[in-house]
């Protein structure tokens, strides 16, 4: 077992470092220049979340009145900044970086893999914030903390495999960038996060159960459910009395990231020639 395990230690020992050594660039480059730096990182989710609180909490009164909703509304906002920003970067990485794959040969998915993991980086700080904040407000931190690492695994899963497949398309198709724009629009104002569900739930009940079997909200519910109010924060668990329409949302995330890899992998011997 150990001898398989330095074998294959050793295999990927290049890839590894390659890996490391894009995210570590990345990351640096997003804030090089900038007077912040790395501050962005938490800075710009917290204006976004203050904007946001200021106009639909305190003048539109996209509230549900509850005490963890200013706080849950932080979460909803990192969570969502990490999938779009993975997604647009990931989405250009490969025409970015057309140069290296050149150059140098090693597997092509670390180069997507890279850039989503800075945007990893960017969420664990947002996170921490979150975190901080939540003893000033209201949050109720129980056992069930212990989930949200699953819960952020499978939201990065999900963006990985839609980061692979924007990024295949983008080699071909220069024009899924603006359509990703406003999908991505699309997407944020099917997502309960500038709104509470119970604005839809309670109008539109069967509309606010299939807005939790998105695979991209429901691990944002999960984890606001989890890590701040189990009590006030609805989940596809709680509002959808059955046993296996609740698995919906896993089995999409497999699925996307399933053909994310197999796409990718199809394609990424022909970028070097595209690029």
């Amino acid at each position: 077992m150990k001898d398989a395990c330095k074998k294959l230690a050793e295999k990927y020992r290049y890839s590894i470092v390659v890996f490391r050594e894009l995210v570590k660039t990345d990351f640096q480059l997003r804030y090089q220049g900038s007077f912040l730096g790395m501050a962005w990182s938490v800075l710009k989710p917290l204006m976004l979340f203050g904007v946001m609180y200021v106009i639909f909490v305190q003048f539109l009164h996209f509230t549900d009145g509850t005490p963890t909703f200013p706080i849950s509304l932080l979460c909803g906002t990192c969570l969502w900044s990490f999938f779009s920003e993975a997604t647009s970067m990931g989405l250009a990485s490969i025409v970015n970086r057309g140069d290296l794959l050149r150059k140098v040969h090693f597997p092509n998915y670390i180069i997507v893999a890279a850039t989503t993991m800075g945007s990893m980086i960017s969420l664990g700080l947002g996170l921490i914030v979150v975190i901080l904040f939540g003893f000033f407000a209201h949050a109720e931190y129980t056992w069930r903390v212990l989930l949200v690492p699953f819960s952020i695994i499978q939201l990065y899963c999900l963006t990985l495999g839609v980061a692979l497949i924007l990024a295949t398309m983008y080699v071909y198709f220069r024009d899924i960038q603006h359509i990703w724009e406003v999908v991505l629009q699309a997407l944020f104002y099917a997502i309960p996060i500038i709104y509470p569900l119970s604005f839809v739930s309670k109008n539109y009940p069967a509309v606010a159960k299939i807005m939790l079997l998105n695979p991209i909200a429901q691990p944002i519910m999960d984890i606001r459910h989890n890590l701040l109010s189990p009590k006030y924060v609805p989940t596809v668990w709680t509002e959808i009395n059955s046993w296996w329409i609740p698995i919906i949302p896993y089995v999409l995330t497999v699925l996307i990231l399933w053909f994310g890899i197999h796409l990718f992998r199809k394609n990424s011997s022909r970028f070097a020639e595209m690029l």
